[in-house]
């Protein structure tokens, strides 16, 4: 089954601590709605902008968009 990559962007001169956090919740997230996949984290792109992600398999995505609402979606390869 086909994983997706759902990606928060943050911009902005505190990114990168905003995006760290927001890795907290995603984490949480998983637990409390036992998803299959454990796969999050933080990226920093520049000093001005920042991600966070989690991977989920394909027919899980619709109820986590419509609930945590990320930016932007890929298809995630390992």
């Amino acid at each position: 089954m086909r994983k997706l990559k759902l990606i928060w962007d943050f911009t902005g001169p505190n990114s990168a601590k905003t995006a760290e956090h927001h890795e907290i919740h995603l984490k949480e997230y998983i637990v409390i709605k036992n998803l299959e996949l454990n796969i999050t984290g933080f990226q920093i792109l520049s000093e001005m902008h920042a991600i966070a992600y989690m991977v989920v398999f394909e027919d899980h995505m619709k109820p986590v968009r419509d609930a945590l609402k990320p930016h932007r979606g890929v298809v995630y390869t390992e």
